[in-house]
């Protein structure tokens, strides 16, 4: 029994520190975790240019070897100290610990892969966690939800511009035609959405006065097209009220963006601390 209570003790701590940014072991973890996040994306920086990585490969090769495997210990951890190891392996931030630990491993089979240690870059993300940025934090869960309830009305509205590139494609490849660039329907849709959206690569432009018109009318259109999904997620963020978040997670679920005051995960229902 006591031997049983020792172990829950020590995943729970272990928890604390490495999932949780609110205390000031767990914010030092963090914040050397990104340190050495910095650290080897440098390195893989300093390896791509020639005369350094030439002349320091070994020193730079030990150095990165290091690094990812301080990085396996850490994701071991983060399985161990979870009770339900599935919904951090698969969860976003789990999903990136793995793919920038393993790129490392996958060079000693596959010639080209090192490179991808690069997508550690992504793991910064946490620093809005050991910054304890908790304003970031709530305005970031209130875009979540404002997202997710305007999901539907933003998805109809990618269709009718996309039907409207479709449309608007079609004749200009019966206006202009191959010679003036317009191929085919495909590339002329293209030209369609490049045109849309104000881009403009200028690989593709119309030359008789007709297409130009319909060009004209496409990118005045394209900025009132912009506005329209701001709009949207605009009136469901003021729906939303403010809510209080902190960096507390889960020790069942890992599930993070808990109210100040939560006693139970919202996710899974457990106690967040015994």
């Amino acid at each position: 029994m006591a031997k049983n209570q020792s172990q829950s003790n020590w995943k729970k701590k272990l928890h604390e520190i490495i999932y949780e940014a609110d205390t000031p072991a767990g914010k030092l973890f963090d914040v050397i975790l990104l340190v050495a996040i910095i650290v080897s994306i440098a390195l893989v920086m300093l390896e791509s240019v020639n005369p350094i990585g030439e002349q320091y490969k070994t020193e730079l090769n030990i150095a990165e070897w290091v690094i990812t495997i301080l990085f396996t210990l850490e994701y071991i951890l983060r399985i161990v100290s979870i009770n339900k190891p599935t919904k951090y392996i698969f969860s976003f931030y789990g999903l990136i610990d793995f793919l920038s630990t393993i790129p490392k491993y996958l060079s000693l089979i596959f010639i080209g892969t090192h490179s991808l240690v690069a997508l550690r870059a992504l793991r910064l993300l946490r620093v809005f966690r050991v910054l304890k940025l908790a304003r970031f934090i709530g305005e970031s869960q209130h875009l979540m939800r404002a997202l997710k309830a305007s999901r539907a009305r933003i998805s109809v509205f990618l269709f009718f511009v996309l039907i409207i590139c479709i449309i608007l494609g079609s004749f200009m490849y019966l206006i202009e035609g191959a010679e003036n660039g317009f191929t085919s329907i495909p590339r002329s849709v293209y030209w369609a959405i490049v045109t849309l959206t104000t881009v403009g690569y200028g690989d593709i432009a119309p030359a008789t006065p007709v297409g130009q018109f319909i060009a004209s009318a496409i990118m005045i259109l394209g900025y009132a097209i912009i506005a329209i999904p701001t709009g949207i997620v605009s009136s469901e963020i003021s729906k939303n009220s403010e809510i209080d978040l902190n960096t507390q997670s889960c020790p069942h679920c890992a599930t993070e963006g808990h109210d100040d005051d939560a006693i139970f995960c919202y996710h899974c229902g457990n106690k967040l601390h015994e």
